[in-house]
């Protein structure tokens, strides 16, 4: 038997779908599981790109130290001013990718395209069932925004992943949700 189950009611991430409505960014403090912290030589300048071109919201700063910044809830990002340690250690060819819903990536992209030309690739389609949109920040951190597309079981993407031993719970038969590897 299989030690993996679907807990989808544990995340954030609304249901896949054209219409899907992504949640409101979360306020509240928790202690935090994940967060990614960037580098900057410029506080302000990467918080407005930040805010304005990938949406998130800037949930408190201490001026000079830090600006923490979040989407959703368990999506936080720490801005911290470049020093002589992390101004010689680029964070060029970092990726860090969030959730988003299939409505986001557009507006995303046109937001970060006209306050950094050139910034974008995308939307594009993937292998593994999402739509994503990839942007360059200004301090050259690789951002994938990826939506869930709605999942049909007849789909190309679908028949790759069973024909590797992945197949979705719903269609896979018997209490271990199948074969996986």
């Amino acid at each position: 038997m299989s030690d993996f189950f679907n807990a989808f009611e544990m995340s954030p991430v609304p249901a896949p779908g054209p219409d899907a409505v992504a949640p409101d960014p979360f306020r509240g403090i928790y202690a935090m599981p994940m967060f990614v912290t960037v580098p900057t030589r410029d506080l302000e300048a990467s918080t407005d790109f930040w805010v304005q071109g990938l949406g998130f919201i800037e949930l408190f700063s201490v001026p000079g130290q830090v600006v923490h910044l979040r989407r959703w809830v368990f999506q936080d990002v720490l801005l911290v001013p470049a020093t002589a340690d992390t101004a010689t250690t680029s964070v060029s060819g970092m990726q860090v990718s969030f959730s988003g819903v299939l409505g986001q990536l557009d507006p995303v992209a046109a937001a970060c395209r006209a306050l950094r030309p050139g910034s974008v690739t995308g939307p594009r389609d993937t292998p593994w069932n999402t739509r994503d949109v990839e942007v360059i920040t200004p301090e050259g951190v690789r951002v994938v925004l990826t939506a869930a597309k709605l999942f049909d079981p007849e789909s190309a993407e679908a028949k790759y992943w069973a024909s590797v031993g992945v197949v979705a719970p719903d269609t896979a038969g018997g209490e271990d949700n199948g074969i996986h590897g």
